[in-house]
């Protein structure tokens, strides 16, 4: 009777969605306290299917790389629990890199409104913002801890460093970039008044920052873009990246220069250039960081297997009969206790199609890597800003429509 009477959206009953809900997942790990599902383990072997397809492989050989590959893949998402949950023990805070990497997709998105944005973010990728933050922040406390506790401990003697410069000199030619910070003073619903106002405001902001008042406390005190959080970060481009007007106003300018507000899409934008690079062959004290990770590299995979087999010793693992943790740390028993606790979890048609379409969403909006290159302290992990439709082009926003 009830289900007759309580209508849900689409038209459905409460009668309709239970029939729609399926047992497709069940837990087949926990590591300190934290689970792995059968359909997490699932969508990776789609996804490694998927990547080895596109490479030219088809019958058997695309089974047996599929095999080979999906066969660490229980081992790779405990790798990637046991990271995080080390970050969280060490403290690193990412949150700055995190914020930063919103505020640039909200331009990506073309949303100034949060609430729209966050919108936009749901529609495109299933998953609130909040779930896409965390995701975001897991991947940077993986990277973080592979840099401080694994990259940390491989040493490269310089003289192997500058050799590999010298024989590799052409793979140094840099692009002219300039990385500048931002304040916008918002012009509120565009009218005359408010206009007029924030103008007056933004050319105050000028001011102050020319007679050296600290360009990122003003930003993070009077913008009212995203960027606030992170002192005005806004990033480093290269020629073509900015709206030209922008460009021409930044690129030839020297480290330290304050712009004029300059009128865009919702307020008045105020640049600094924070730094720059000039084109050229790049001498090897600004890449020996670069050189340095590159040479680790083929040292790092057998440290960082060593530091998951000593997590996995001391951590509370326990895997479901069946399963096989291709990681495992030697003598460790990994028995589940309690078989009772093996209750499987239901989740509906909606959410897979969520997981679908957050996948879909990924490859337009990029939210970095979990593997092991660039972690080091020198070279710690920051966010790129993606190629993007800008805030406001010289009506609209600093960077290139």
């Amino acid at each position: 009777m009830f289900a007759a009477l309580v209508s849900l959206p689409g038209g459905a009953t409460a009668a309709d969605r239970t029939t729609d809900v399926k047992v497709i997942e069940e837990i087949v790990a926990k590591v300190n306290g934290e689970i792995i599902t059968r359909g997490e383990l699932a969508a990776t072997k789609a996804l490694i299917q998927a990547e080895a397809a596109k490479q030219g492989l088809t019958g058997a050989a695309l089974d047996e790389a599929v095999t080979r590959v999906s066969s660490d893949a229980l081992r790779d998402q405990i790798d990637q629990l046991l990271l995080v949950q080390k970050g969280k023990d060490m403290n690193i805070n990412v949150d700055a890199d995190v914020n930063r990497w919103i505020a640039d997709m909200q331009r990506t998105s073309g949303q100034a409104e949060t609430d729209k944005f966050h919108a936009w973010v749901r529609e495109q990728s299933g998953e609130s913002i909040e779930d896409l933050k965390l995701k975001y922040k897991n991947s940077l406390l993986t990277r973080r801890v592979v840099g401080e506790e694994v990259y940390r401990n491989v040493t490269i003697p310089k003289g192997e460093m500058q050799k590999y410069y010298e024989e590799h000199k052409a793979e140094f030619v840099r692009q002219e970039t300039v990385t500048v910070r931002e304040i916008l003073v918002s012009t509120g619903d565009k009218s005359p008044a408010k206009i007029a106002a924030a103008e007056k405001k933004a050319k105050e902001i000028v001011d102050r920052a020319r007679k050296n008042e600290k360009f990122s406390e003003l930003a993070r005190q009077y913008s009212d873009a995203e960027t606030a959080k992170e002192d005005g970060m806004l990033g480093t481009f290269t020629k073509g990246q900015l709206n030209e007007t922008i460009e021409k106003t930044v690129f030839p300018q020297k480290k330290g220069y304050v712009t004029d507000p300059i009128l865009v899409g919702n307020g008045f934008e105020i640049l600094r250039v924070e730094d720059r690079t000039v084109e050229g062959q790049a001498a090897f004290e600004e890449v020996q960081n670069e050189i340095n990770n590159r040479l680790a590299e083929p040292k790092v995979q057998p440290k960082l297997r060593e530091l998951l087999t000593s997590l996995r010793s001391t951590a509370f693992l326990q895997i479901k009969p069946g399963y096989v943790d291709s990681g495992a740390a030697p003598g460790k028993d990994t028995t589940w206790k309690d078989p009772a606790q093996l209750k499987p979890q239901t989740t509906t048609k909606e959410a897979v199609a969520n997981q679908r379409r957050f996948k879909k969403f990924l490859k337009v909006v990029p939210y970095g890597r979990t593997g092991v290159k660039d972690t080091s302290e020198a070279a710690a992990p920051t966010v790129t800003p993606v190629q993007q439709t800008p805030i406001q082009n010289a009506d609209s926003s600093p960077r290139k429509k």
